[in-house]
């Protein structure tokens, strides 16, 4: 048995679990890292079928949006 770890999920779990403590307690170095995890996830998730259905939803939010304040 092949046990595969997806490095998505992996930084998803992380970024899930670093963003539920609390704020108050957070030195500036660690809201540095968690930009940078959070950066590397958009980076790897980007290129995926996922990555382009979340642009395409987005796009068309704004879009819509654009639309109606005209």
């Amino acid at each position: 048995m092949v046990l595969t770890i997806n490095v998505v999920v992996l930084l998803a779990l992380i970024i899930v679990v670093r963003l539920r403590r609390r704020t108050e307690a957070r030195k500036r170095s660690d809201e540095q890292l968690t930009v940078l995890i959070v950066l590397v996830f958009g980076v790897l998730v980007a290129p995926t079928a996922f990555g382009h259905g979340v642009v395409d939803v987005v796009g068309q939010l704004a879009e819509g949006i654009t639309q109606s304040s005209r």
